[in-house]
């Protein structure tokens, strides 16, 4: 994950908590729908916390848990009892909470009277805000402030804190129809009629310089008339239709689709463009790495997400030059950030450039999109951005005059390490050793050749013969360079990265995993690479850890350092399968799908790299993202390499030879993408039976995809 900026962890949530998504808003809370002050809990809208404590209580009683539902990724019940009534031993009263979050919050209280005569309650909902920004409670990190300006008018409670030095201000508005507000409170004074319900309800609307925002989930409306509920039926109505007999399977796919389609965001000025936030709780904004790999992953269910992250990617792409927030011209953003204090940000802006892939992955991205025959004019519209991100990595890589493309950071505010391992010790020698920068990461130069190839193949689409003899070179010198430098003949594998002084970092670790999917490597290094992936010391039995046992910074419950990604994994696996190793591409499939179905369908960001052989199910990271972009959308890429789904429109082929393991259920998928149409698949018995709906013009072939080289001359055909 990104958004690494001091040498610690994000504050752990704790188990038993909900989180609800919506947009850039979401709200973390216990398991009885209350939120504790002095936790990490909260309703956050951007960025910022509007709501730091929630309590509901009946009688000056907590009410007792019972059950907890969730409806969707922004809706969920709260089912408890209060304490017994005076004289009765057990509870006559149950309480319900349905809560929406978006733009705030909204909650229904229903309380339900189970006795035969009348109940006179108390309902109070005890209400706190201390506005920190996400950084801050995410870091653990929350200083002492004055307490916000606290008013009460009209019947509603009004909480808003002051930024002296810029005069911003942000603050929440709650109120509720009935309630008598105090400073701090609402106040329900009701009877309840025997056997009958009472409801009440509680908004609660982010105020931002004064002004008050409209609610998200208004009463006047019905729920599915909603923007949040229409987004949520558009997404499942055009998704495709997965079908498995497999239970497990059936529910980690069907939770993928709620969750991406969950982590959606909107640019207000743009409702109907979507991208892709990279996840909850911390990180619900546009991120370049995140977003962009997600976008990737997901192309089997959705295209729209790749568009918008692409077009808006593009329309932030660096224009100048600004140490602070690292931006260079054609450079792609690392984050987006909303909150009202800038200063906590990386690089103390609202827009943080430090990162070395993302600029790759645009181009990488945008390739892939015509490969699938997809938004082809929107493609077209985005070349000329494509073209100033190969500026800049021909910059890059030109910096050392060895055409690899480094990092450094430019200031102190920025992060140190720049790949998706960017905690502070993320790229390590063998011996534990922290590396210094300028640093070339083994992944980057994968990526930057794969969007060197991207380039040569719209240039041979265009005809421009010149442009793609060009590009193509550019690739082919970047791979022999890359296999003469980065490769470690002794260990059988390639280096992490390579350092400021150009030394090979010799750690073991998953990144070289993420080369095999672009491309890079030599066909005579791939079964060496393909072993030490799989070997026990990198190979879990959950997946493979992004960094071997037996390395000098290795920990199982550290977060780049042992742990396992199943984003990670995804790529591994299709690099395992591009170059032919099936039996291995296979193990690391089945082996996350199966830790998806021991976290209930859902995976998370990560999870500790501890051995299979010791801990069934996978130990949990404490402080893991979930849901995450990239997690949720593994599952999906794991079966379309399963399935070695392979488009390649615009030289009218696409290659589908399923290649899953003994024993994998059968799946049947509707309306899956493909230039413009939807086509039907079925497999029985690990066999296709049926195909239907493929376009006309487009070659279904059904043997494996060939290895391709990197010589120029494979260029026009793949």
């Amino acid at each position: 994950m990104s958004g690494w900026s001091y040498a610690g962890e994000p504050a752990a949530l704790g188990p038993g908590g909900v989180t609800l998504v919506e947009g850039s808003s979401f709200c973390v809370g216990e398991a009885n729908g209350d939120i504790r002050e002095g936790t990490p809990q909260g309703v956050f809208f951007q960025d910022t916390r509007i709501v730091s404590g929630w309590r509901l209580t009946v009688d000056q009683e907590a009410v007792e848990t019972l059950a907890v539902q969730l409806h969707d990724p922004w809706r969920a019940t709260f089912v408890g009892r209060a304490a017994p009534r005076p004289g009765r031993v057990e509870s006559t009263l149950l309480i319900r909470r349905d809560r929406f979050v978006g733009q705030g919050m909204r909650e229904d209280v229903v309380v339900e009277n189970l006795s035969s005569e009348p109940a006179a309650v108390r309902l109070v909902v005890d209400c706190a805000a201390d506005f920190a920004d996400l950084f801050e409670v995410k870091e653990s990190r929350v200083p002492a402030r004055p307490a916000p300006d606290v008013s009460v008018v009209d019947g509603t409670l009004r909480l808003v804190r002051t930024y002296d030095d810029r005069g911003s201000r942000r603050g929440v508005q709650v109120s509720g129809d009935g309630a008598t507000a105090e400073p701090g409170r609402l106040v329900f004074d009701v009877v309840v009629p025997p056997r009958e319900v009472w409801t009440g309800c509680v908004q609660v609307v982010p105020v931002v310089d004064d002004e008050t925002l409209e609610p998200r989930f208004p009463t006047d409306r019905p729920l599915e008339e909603t923007v949040a509920a229409r987004r949520t039926t558009q997404w499942r109505e055009a998704v495709p239709n997965i079908q498995t007999s497999d239970r497990d399977l059936a529910r980690t796919l069907q939770r993928t689709s709620t969750d991406l389609g969950a982590l959606r965001i909107f640019d207000p000025e743009q409702p109907d463009v979507a991208v892709v936030a990279a996840g909850a709780p911390w990180f619900m904004t546009l991120f370049g790495r995140d977003s962009l790999l997600t976008s990737y992953m997901a192309l089997p269910l959705d295209q729209s997400l790749a568009r918008g992250t692409l077009q808006t990617l593009a329309r932030l792409q660096g224009q100048k030059e600004d140490p602070a927030s690292e931006e260079e011209p054609g450079r792609i953003l690392h984050e987006v950030r909303f909150g009202a204090d800038p200063s906590l940000a990386l690089g103390g802006s609202t827009v943080y450039y430090g990162t070395a892939d993302a600029t790759a992955l645009f181009v990488i991205l945008l390739g892939e999109l015509r490969r699938w025959g997809l938004a082809n004019d929107e493609v077209d519209q985005l070349l000329p951005h494509a073209e100033r991100a190969l500026e800049w990595l021909v910059r890059r890589g030109e910096r050392d005059d060895d055409g690899f493309v480094t990092y450094q950071r430019a200031t102190d505010r920025g992060l140190v390490n720049q790949g998706w391992k960017d905690s502070w010790d993320g790229v390590t020698f063998a011996d534990g050793t922290v590396a210094s920068g300028p640093i070339a990461l083994c992944e980057v130069q994968g990526y930057t050749y794969a969007a060197y190839l991207a380039r040569a193949h719209f240039a041979w689409e265009a005809g421009d013969s010149s442009a793609r003899d060009e590009w193509a070179d550019r690739a082919s010198a970047l791979k022999r360079a890359f296999n003469e430098q980065f490769w470690l003949e002794d260990q059988g594998c390639f280096a992490l990265a390579l350092d400021g002084a150009r030394r090979p970092v010799d750690s073991v670790a998953s990144n070289m995993g993420h080369c095999l999917w672009s491309g890079i490597v030599d066909e005579d290094k791939a079964d060496a690479v393909a072993k030490r992936l799989l070997s026990p010391e990198m190979f879990s039995g959950w997946g493979v850890r992004t960094l071997a046992t037996d390395m000098g910074a290795y920990n199982p419950l550290s977060y780049h350092n042992g742990s396992v990604w199943p984003h990670d994994n995804a790529l591994v696996a299709a690099g395992l399968m591009r170059y032919g190793f099936v039996e291995e591409a296979q193990r690391v499939a089945t082996a996350v799908l199966a830790a998806a179905a021991a976290f209930g369908g859902r995976l998370p960001e990560l999870f500790c790299g501890f051995d299979r052989s010791s801990y069934d199910p996978p130990v949990p990271f404490p402080t893991s993202c979930s849901p995450q972009a990239w997690a949720s959308a593994t599952p999906v890429q794991m079966l379309r390499t399963l399935l070695r789904f392979d488009p390649w429109v615009p030289h009218g082929t696409a290659w589908l030879a399923p290649a899953v393991p003994p024993g994998f259920p059968d799946v049947t998928i509707d309306r899956l993408p493909l230039a413009g149409a939807r086509i039907h698949l079925r497999l029985e018995g690990g066999r296709l039976v049926e195909v239907e709906g493929v376009p006309p013009g487009i070659d279904l072939r059904t043997e494996p995809r060939p290895v391709r080289s990197a010589m120029h001359g494979d260029v026009s055909t793949g």
